[in-house]
């Protein structure tokens, strides 16, 4: 148990069923078989069954449900959220699907968070996978709910089920004053083993209370201003030392020899010892493993820092001490712009081009970038007797769990037990476990004691899982008119798979997916290749992953189309999407098989109907056209990701010196059904944020094989003065279409809107981010 400082209130699969019968509760159940159809089950209410289910939870042999729902005696309802919180907002908006399906009162709602279990399904809280994924399985949470308590009260009235429903935690009869709370209907409970899927319905849209309204707010919003909120860095359990660890400065770097002598003087230091390295444990990638280095061992976070900066170490860098990313990037664009691998081909470009009254070509790229989130990694660990409990917070319990499996050889994935916390942001860095690999090591290594491993923000921005650099080639075949026929797009970058195996060079089916084989234009000719490139760093998934560089180079090129053609960038891009249809992406190779995000193309299909009533929206939205002073200019974009269609328009200013100004961004977003309204336009206004600070400042450089930033100094965000000033979000109403992604698609438009609208206030042309590199002085 945690003393002091409490972890968000959390549940242990068996000792929620333990506590729910103990106190005589009505357990639903929702689990996902192999075939990934809802079982529910109830809890039998009886003497008898509820001293069976309760040895069977308590031996974890007889019964397994995924558990969401547990009513009580005294009418509260809990609800289990089993995906992160890092300010999405998703520890509400998933409970919320359930209360409003089962009728539930939201005022009597308490969410508990769960620890990682396979049980949960996917809890890997990224790829704006949460509502699309676990939207039909909340429902049919909610639904058998309502069902099995609809049945109840309706054998007390001898009513029908159907004619009975469920509002504000009560079911109500057919005829007058039949009202009965949820908490009422306990005792009377029934044993069903099984629910049969034919026997859920689901509620129909107009009769939801909060799933698409406003009525809701964030859960854990009065913690989160208030400072209650518990983080990773929160927690604090008896005994609990601090650790903090010098890093080798290459991937690849080890150990040569070191002396604590001077680090083990310091007030508080009681120990230095160190770290198995990745390599040592898997040679071939460094996957989700830790780093290694020397740990040094304190009774408090300041005395570890000056123990750190006291040791003298000497380092044998390794194979990687000559890499230098500038040569990298060189590299990368030479080599796009040779032939690649073929990825997708309509009609014949090389033919096409044959044929083309003038042509026009362009190479983009984007630097490394890290995640920075506000909160470092951090985790406190506690490993003994074969047993181990962290408390962290990540994006992926799940991944934690089977990583520690292999480091800490614990053959029983129940006996590793991952609790998570709050997390201070996460854009993909916190779904690695590789800090909470860190804090087990050090606690076994202790012999059992529990240990925080702190990261500073040196430490964070060093030793990253960088979103990789790219370097794409554009070319187009143009017609008279200046509307491209043939259309040529090489990609190179570093793949994220080189971080699992060393035989990745270059980029994945999955990775070419995100808004590269799936050009939504209406270009008869398309050929799409890539090109390897490999670099002796931690490739890793940041917020829009490819969607980045792919949308970067993309909705640049065709506005520098436009122009080039003398057309307005709007009507020109508008004309490019061409008219409504489903992208026939057939052309698409094999062995790049088009991912669409996990999800069917019959579902999610490439809608350019749905693009362009996106880009139509922000343009109207943004006053495209109006009359702008000399030095501002407007900018467009429209992009799909993350099967979201998202339209953004820029308004800058670029002052004679060059300083570059956002008054105003516009942006748009259809995510088929919204869940929750606020937590959607909060999200697309932060990746206004987000995006302007990858565009003007985001750059991770290496030389001799280290990473040359080391804090906010030197990898800026975007701050109050230079943030844009006023940003209008939109939320364009698609109930008709199933829920899509809303955390990552508003970021990959922004860069290209912001750098076209640059150059419509200076003429300048932006292929090269971020912005910072740039003189755009007039």
């Amino acid at each position: 148990m945690t003393s002091g400082t409490q972890a968000p209130q959390s549940v242990e699969r068996r000792d929620f069923l333990k506590s729910m019968f103990a106190s005589g509760a009505l357990v639903i159940a929702a689990g996902v078989g192999a075939d990934g159809l809802i079982q529910a089950q109830r809890a039998n209410s009886s003497d008898q069954h509820q001293a069976e289910n309760a040895d069977a939870a308590g031996n974890g042999e007889a019964f397994r449900p995924n558990l969401w729902i547990a009513i009580h005696a005294s009418g509260k309802i809990e609800i289990v959220a089993h995906r992160s919180e890092m300010g999405t907002g998703i520890r509400t908006s998933l409970p919320l699907v359930i209360a409003d399906e089962m009728g539930a009162d939201w005022a009597d709602v308490t969410i508990l968070q769960a620890i990682g279990d396979e049980d949960y399904g996917s809890q890997n809280t990224d790829g704006s996978r949460s509502v699309r994924r676990f939207f039909d399985i909340m429902r049919s949470a909610g639904a058998t709910a309502r069902i099995l308590l609809c049945m109840v009260a309706a054998r007390k009235w001898s009513a029908k089920v159907a004619d009975c429903r469920t509002e504000d935690s009560f079911v109500i009869g057919p005829q007058a004053g039949q009202k009965l709370a949820f908490a009422d209907l306990i005792e009377g409970a029934k044993v069903f083993d099984d629910l049969p899927a034919s026997r859920i319905t689901f509620k129909h849209p107009r009769e939801w209370k909060y799933i698409g309204k406003e009525t809701v707010r964030l859960y854990d919003l009065s913690d989160m201003l208030s400072g209650a909120g518990i983080y990773g860095a929160d927690i604090k359990l008896d005994g609990m030392k601090t650790a903090v660890i010098w890093r080798t400065p290459t991937l690849r770097g080890e150990i040569e020899s070191f002396d604590a002598s001077e680090a083990l003087k310091i007030p508080g230091v009681e120990k230095v010892i160190q770290l198995p390295s990745w390599h040592s444990l898997n040679p071939d990638a460094p996957a989700f493993l830790a780093w290694g280095g020397i740990a040094v061992i304190a009774r408090n976070t300041w005395a570890a820092l000056k123990g750190r900066d006291a040791l003298k170490v000497k380092w044998k860098p390794g194979a990687d001490e000559s890499f230098s990313s500038h040569e990298l990037m060189k590299e990368m664009t030479q080599t796009s712009q040779a032939d690649g691998t073929l990825v997708r081909q309509d009609g014949d470009f090389a033919e096409a081009m044959k044929s083309a009254t003038s042509s026009h070509e362009a190479t983009y790229t984007v630097p490394f970038l890290a995640h920075a989130s506000m909160e470092p990694p951090v985790a406190v660990a506690r490993v003994s007797d074969g047993q181990c409990e962290v408390w962290a917070p990540t994006q992926n319990p799940q991944a934690a769990q089977q990583t520690l499996q292999q480091v800490l050889q614990i053959e029983d994935a129940e006996k590793i037990v991952v609790n998570v916390t709050l997390l201070g942001g996460g854009f993909g860095r916190k779904s690695k476990p590789d800090f909470i690999v860190e804090a087990a090591l050090v606690s076994k290594m202790l012999g059992g004691t529990p240990v925080r491993v702190q990261w500073t923000r040196e430490d964070d921005i060093r030793f990253d899982y960088y979103h990789t650099a790219s370097a794409e080639h554009l070319k187009a075949g143009l017609d008279a008119k200046g509307k491209p026929q043939a259309w040529l797009q090489r990609s190179v970058f570093p793949a994220i798979g080189s971080t699992f195996s060393s035989m990745a060079v270059q980029g994945s089916g999955m990775e070419l997916g995100l808004g590269f084989s799936d050009i939504p234009l209406d270009v008869p000719n398309i050929r799409c290749e890539v090109g390897k490139a490999k670099a002796p760093a931690r490739i890793g998934w940041l917020r829009s992953v490819c969607h980045v560089f792919h949308a970067f180079a993309e909705c640049s090129f065709t506005d520098e189309l436009a122009h080039k053609a003398g057309r307005d960038p709007y009507e020109f891009l508008r004309e490019l999407i061409g008219e409504p249809r489903i992208v026939d992406l057939s052309g698409v190779e094999k062995a790049f098989a088009y991912p669409n995000h996990g999800e069917p193309l019959e579902k999610f299909p490439v809608d350019t109907g749905r693009l362009r009533r996106a880009l139509d929206t922000v343009a109207k939205q943004a006053g495209w056209g109006r009359a702008l002073p000399k030095g501002r200019g407007l900018g467009i974009a429209v992009h799909r990701s993350f099967l979201s269609y998202v339209a953004c328009c820029v308004e800058v200013e670029v002052e004679r010196s060059g300083k570059v100004i956002i008054h105003r961004s516009d942006i748009v977003i259809d995510a088929g059904l919204v869940v929750n309204p606020d937590r959607v336009r909060a999200q697309i206004e932060g990746a206004c944020v987000f995006g302007a600070s990858l565009a003007l400042y985001g750059d991770i450089s290496m030389s001799n094989g280290s990473v040359d930033q080391g804090n906010f100094n030197d990898y800026q965000m975007t701050r109050m003065f230079d943030a844009p000033r006023e940003v209008y979000a939109t939320i364009i109403e698609a109930p008709d279409h199933p829920p899509a992604g809303v955390g990552e698609p508003g970021v990959p438009p922004y860069a290209p809107a912001l750098c076209n609208a640059i150059f419509a206030a200076t003429g300048k042309r932006v292929r090269e981010l971020p912005l910072s590199k740039h003189d755009l002085s007039w």
